[in-house]
């Protein structure tokens, strides 16, 4: 019989390297490939958050990833407990999180066996992580997990994916588990010649325009990005992953709005008319190149962690690779560009544009409630400590568009995979990470479904947030592309189901809202809930062409 918890064994070694890392909590499904690695985190300082999906867990472990800037751990079972993490780890890879994922496997012996769960996990995960290896011997396993994390956390994070056959994990671990596996090291600036030819090319300008994308807005360089837009005054853009710091208050002079999706937003015309764009953390994924830069010459300076992917349209001329903050330290004091007046007056215009399209929101009455009152209402409940976890559909273009975001990582979306189902794991993520802030998340009522048993997950463990359904009986972030494009559409039509009575079957609280008016004070009153709060609110998406409005007409032409 195996020695239950044998502390010598190398899953009891994982959990301590774990622990060594920062690792607070671990996200995941049991099953009996894994089980010793279970064991080993009941008798640590790890909180283990058990839950109803393993992709939830990765989802999870991906908020926690985004949030701290270290890994977020999931852990599965073989065969479809591991499949079942990869759109969780293939999100987390596209939006810069970092997460390390742990999957059992059946013994060494039995891997080229037909055998129960049998299955080459690690082929199988090098599309979806930027690293993914096995453990197959005892001494290997310090080696494998401290690359993964390294490699997670390190450049542009993501996910790494390790797989812990079941007698490596029973085996005794030879090695130090203490040691130093998985440190990471301190970037600094980039190099001085690179910072020059970057000010030169930017003191030359008279239109240079900022884009500011995902890696701008972690907590690391929140301050010296902050001190750079207002020392040097050049006006920028935001992408939806790129929300933060900068995003709200009369005094960011140079904030034109958000950029993403369909070219037709003010702060894309003012792209247009730049003649430098400094793109600072922006990933391609973000927003195609091929739709704000195509047949454009004008120069590109890019501030990342690592070298751009070239692209036909996104050819760098110069590129700062370091730490984001320290190099904008460096870069800010070397720049004074020329800025054109009206350049400067048409960010403000722009600024200006979309406010006036909020201000809308304030006097929309009718009912089912118009997109913009709901954003109205949510930017109402937008405090200093208020987190927001959104999921993807219409609600996500609407709020990503008009809600402002004051604060580094305040609000989460998945813009890459654009994946649904992300916003209740994140909320409950958001929960967890900060215990007495207020969590906000919103989805469609399509979206909703994809992960709400983790609602359970959610009352057994404490956490609590208010949840904001979008309710339209459809799947219309494809319904209004489709009518745009095709004249029709097809393959959109939801039923329906009591959010309320499904809230209660949880031991959560609903509400269905029935007028727009109505929405302000259930809103203030679900935060004041010691449960998760689910709020149905029926949403008129007639207005929806115009978040496609010009893009429309040259979809036709």
């Amino acid at each position: 019989m195996v020695e239950p918890n044998n502390p010598r064994n190398c899953s009891n070694a994982i959990v301590r390297l774990l622990e060594n890392h920062g690792v607070t909590h671990v996200f995941g499904v049991p099953g009996a490939k894994i089980d010793s690695l279970f064991l080993a985190i009941k008798y640590s300082k790890i909180h283990l958050i058990l839950c109803r999906h393993e992709q939830n867990a990765a989802f999870m472990a991906a908020a926690f990833g985004r949030l701290t800037g270290k890994v977020g751990v999931c852990i599965a079972t073989s065969g479809p407990g591991v499949t079942n993490l990869v759109t969780g780890l293939a999100t987390a890879t596209s939006e810069g999180d970092a997460v390390l994922a742990i999957g059992g496997e059946v013994p060494v012996g039995e891997r080229l066996k037909k055998t129960h769960q049998s299955l080459d996990t690690v082929t199988l995960m090098k599309a979806a992580t930027k690293f993914s290896a096995e453990m197959v011997t005892a001494d290997q396993v310090g080696e494998v997990m401290g690359n993964a994390i390294r490699i997670a956390e390190s450049g542009r994070p993501g996910a790494a994916f390790v797989s812990l056959p079941r007698d490596v994990g029973l085996a005794d671990f030879p090695g130090n588990a203490d040691a130093a596996w998985g440190r990471r090291l301190a970037m600094g600036p980039a190099g001085h010649a690179a910072i020059e030819a970057a000010a030169v090319r930017l003191n030359a300008s008279k239109r240079p325009m900022a884009i500011l994308g995902m890696q701008s807005s972690s907590q690391a360089s929140a301050a010296a990005l902050v001190a750079f837009l207002r020392k040097t005054g050049i006006p920028f853009v935001s992408t939806f992953q790129g929300a933060g710091p900068w995003a709200g208050g009369d005094d960011h002079e140079g904030y034109a709005g958000r950029i993403g999706l369909f070219r037709n937003q003010p702060a894309d015309k003012l792209l247009d008319r730049a003649d430098c764009i400094l793109a600072i953390g922006y990933d391609p994924i973000e927003y195609d190149p091929s739709i704000w830069n195509a047949g454009n010459t004008r120069p590109v300076v890019c501030v990342d962690v690592i070298p751009a992917d070239q692209d036909n349209a996104f050819m760098p001329e110069v590129e700062l690779i370091g730490d984001i903050g320290a190099t904008l330290e460096a870069l800010a004091a070397r720049l004074s560009p020329p800025i054109d007046a009206a350049h400067k007056q048409a960010a403000a215009d722009a600024r200006a544009q979309v406010r006036a399209t909020i201000a809308e929101g304030q006097s929309l009455n009718a009912f089912p409630v118009a997109p913009l009152r709901l954003v109205h209402e949510l930017q109402k409940q937008m405090t200093p400590d208020t987190h927001v976890a959104l999921d993807v559909g219409s609600n996500y273009i609407w709020t990503n568009r008009y809600c402002v975001a004051d604060h580094a990582r305040q609000l989460l979306v998945s813009n890459g995979q654009q994946t649904l189902g992300v916003s209740i794991p994140w909320a409950i993520a958001m929960a967890l990470l900060y215990p007495r802030a207020r969590i906000l998340s919103t989805s469609g009522d399509g979206g909703f479904l994809f992960t709400s048993m983790e609602l359970e997950t959610a009352v057994r463990v404490g956490a609590r947030f208010v949840h904001v359904i979008w309710n339209s009986h459809s799947y219309d972030m494809v319904a209004f592309q489709e009518q745009a494009h095709y004249g029709e559409t097809v393959g959109v039509e939801l039923g329906t189901y009591d959010v309320v009575k499904m809230a209660e079957s949880y031991g959560c609280k609903g509400y269905d809202v029935r007028s727009a008016d109505e929405l302000a004070a259930i809103l203030d009153e679900a935060f004041k809930s010691d449960v998760p709060v689910l709020i149905n609110v029926p949403v008129d998406y007639s207005q929806n062409l115009r978040l496609m409005q010009d893009v429309v007409q040259q979809f036709i032409n």
